[in-house]
Parts: structure tokens; sequence; C-alpha cells
């Protein structure tokens, strides 16, 4: 399984942007798709989760500018960035938990840079 996150860039403060997520591969089953960021000189800390169970979450300090959703016709999560603060300058990661033939497995993507600046 391949995890291919994508749609970083540089955006403006109040600007947006959206991540994306794509799991490709021999996938029986999505279980949980989660973003983190870490920021330089920071720890990596969770943003968003998506639970198979329809279950979305977002942290305090992105609830109501960001939003995750799932394009389950391609096994992909996205990740909208609305309202963008300076603070919200990281690598995004995403982290997929997921059957396959061989069983569980809990996998990162590469990380896409986003910066916000003016």
């Amino acid at each position: 399984v391949q995890l291919q996150a994508s749609g970083g860039g540089l955006a403006q403060p109040g600007g947006s942007l959206r991540l994306s997520c794509a799991a490709s591969g021999r996938i029986f089953s999505l279980n949980a798709m989660d973003w983190y960021r870490q920021a330089p000189g920071k720890q990596r800390e969770w943003v968003a989760s998506w639970r198979s169970s329809g279950s979305i979450n977002c942290a305090d300090s992105v609830k109501g500018r960001f939003t995750i959703s799932r394009d389950s016709a391609q096994n992909t999560v996205h990740l909208q960035l609305n309202s963008l603060k300076p603070e919200d300058t990281a690598i995004y990661f995403c982290n997929v938990d997921y059957f396959d033939p061989d069983g569980r497995h809990n996998d990162w993507g590469q990380g896409t840079l986003v910066t916000v600046s003016s």
C-alpha cells in the first residue's frame, strides 16, 4: 500500500488550501485516517481524524477552520484548511490504519508542506 499526500503550498493569512491523502494498493478496508502536523522546532501534533464509523474530530486549535472528509471511491481523505494563520505553517502528515491481505497495518505518508505567509 502506498500513501500519497498532496495539496500543500503557500497561502496568505486568511486563505485556504486542500490537502489530500490517497491510499492505493490492495486495501481491504480503511479503519482510520488522521492528519498530523509538525512545525519547525516543535513536536508533531494531531490535527484531525476520520474513523470508519463515520466519526470525525479536529483539534481545538483548528476547529471551525479545518474540515476532514473522505472520498470513499478513491480511498482518499481530504483536509480542507480555511482561514489559515501563520501558526498553521508546518509539514502535514497523514497516518492511515487499514487492512490488506497480510493483516492490519499503520503507515505514514511522506508529508506535505503548508506555509502561511503574507
